[in-house]
C-alpha cells in the first residue's frame, strides 16, 4: 500500500537508452492537461511520493524522444464522468505532431451518460485504444456498463490498458481497491470477450503469480513492468522475468510520474539475464502488436534500428 512521503530517489540518470538496445517502445506513459496534472502531482506530494520529473505533456514527449525512446503510449484518464470527451480531444491534439512517435489512447468513465458515443468519437479521431484505471473511476469490471464499453472496444479492434491489480493502492482512493480489483475478476473478461486484447500494467502487482499464471493460459492477456522491476516497491515473491511467457510482457515506464530515474527501469532489464530475443520482445515487438503499430512505426521520422523487424 501506498505511504506518504515514499522517498524520491537521487539515482543517476543517463542520457540516453543502454548500449545495444534495440528500439524501444514505453508502452505506459501518462500526459494530461496543465491543470489536472498540477492536479495529479499534489494528490501524490500529499498521499504517495514527489514526482520527479515536473514536465508538460510536450515536455514529456520530447523528453523520452531525445534520450531515445522510439516509440510512445500515451495514457490518461478521467476522474469523474463529463470529462473523458475532453481528455480525448486533447489527447488526439496533442499527439498529431509526433504521428508515428506517440500513439494516444482514449478514456472513459464508465458509467457516465453517451459513454459508449465518446469513446467510439474518440477511436474515429484517431485514438488506439483505451485506458481505464479502477482504483481512481471506482468501477466494477464486470459490470454492464464496463462490459458496453469492452464491445465498442472489441468492434472498433481497440485495445484495453488496464490497471486492475490490487497494488499500489492507497487509503486516499475513494473506493477499496481489495473490493473491485482480482485477478478472478479479470478471467471473468478475458473468457467474455477473448477476441479483447487487454494489458494490467505493473505486472498486476500485487496479485503477480497470479497474473503470471493468467497470461500462460490467455492469449489476450498481456502485462506491463512498469514500476514493479525497479526495486522501489517491495514485492512479497521478486520478479523472475525469465521465467514469464515472454511474448505477453511489454516495458513501461510510468513516465513522468516516477520518483527515480527515467531510465531506471531500462537498466534493469540492461542487467538482468533475458536473452537478446526476449528483450527485444519486452522491449519492442510485444507492444508492436498489441497496440497494432507495425505501420505508424514504418512511417515515422524515427525509424527503427536497422537490426529490426517491425
Amino acid at each position: 500500500m501506498l505511504k506518504p512521503h515514499l522517498p524520491t530517489l537521487k539515482d543517476i540518470e543517463n542520457h540516453t537508452i543502454p548500449s545495444g538496445f534495440p528500439t524501444v517502445v514505453d508502452a505506459h506513459v501518462h500526459i494530461f492537461p496543465d491543470n489536472m496534472f498540477k492536479a495529479v502531482r499534489r494528490w501524490f506530494d500529499e498521499h504517495a511520493w514527489h514526482i520527479r520529473y515536473q514536465l508538460p505533456t510536450t515536455g514529456v514527449f520530447d523528453f523520452l524522444l531525445s534520450h531515445g525512446v522510439g516509440h510512445i503510449i500515451a495514457l490518461q484518464y478521467s476522474h469523474a464522468p463529463g470529462l473523458a470527451g475532453h481528455l480525448n480531444q486533447y489527447m488526439a491534439r496533442q499527439c498529431r505532431p509526433y504521428a508515428g512517435r506517440v500513439t494516444g489512447l482514449a478514456t472513459i468513465f464508465p458509467g457516465e451518460k453517451n459513454a459508449e458515443t465518446i469513446l467510439q468519437d474518440a477511436f474515429d479521431a484517431g485514438l488506439g485504444g483505451l485506458k481505464l484505471h479502477a482504483h481512481v473511476q471506482c468501477f466494477d469490471i464486470n459490470a454492464d456498463d464496463t462490459e458496453r464499453i469492452f464491445d465498442v472496444c472489441r468492434s472498433n479492434h481497440k485495445p484495453v490498458v488496464i490497471h486492475i491489480g490490487k497494488e499500489p493502492k492507497s487509503p486516499a482512493y475513494r473506493c477499496d481497491p481489495d473490493t473491485i480489483c482480482a485477478a478472478g475478476k479479470l478471467e471473468r473478461t478475458l473468457k467474455n470477450f477473448p477476441d479483447l486484447n487487454i494489458c494490467v500494467p505493473h505486472l498486476g502487482f500485487s496479485e503477480t503469480v497470479e497474473y503470471k499464471t493468467l497470461i500462460e493460459q490467455y492469449d489476450n492477456l498481456w502485462l506491463d513492468t512498469t514500476m514493479a522491476l525497479t526495486d522501489y516497491f517491495h514485492i512479497e515473491n521478486r520478479i523472475d522475468l525469465a521465467a514469464y511467457r515472454m511474448d505477453r510482457i511489454m516495458y513501461g515506464s510510468d513516465f513522468p510520474n516516477i520518483p527515480y530515474a527515467w531510465d531506471r527501469e531500462l537498466k534493469w532489464l540492461g542487467d538482468s539475464n533475458l536473452s537478446e530475443p526476449d528483450l527485444k520482445m519486452v522491449l519492442r515487438h510485444n507492444a508492436i502488436q498489441f497496440f497494432d503499430l507495425s505501420d505508424s512505426m514504418k512511417n515515422s521520422r524515427e525509424m527503427p534500428a536497422a537490426d529490426d523487424d517491425a
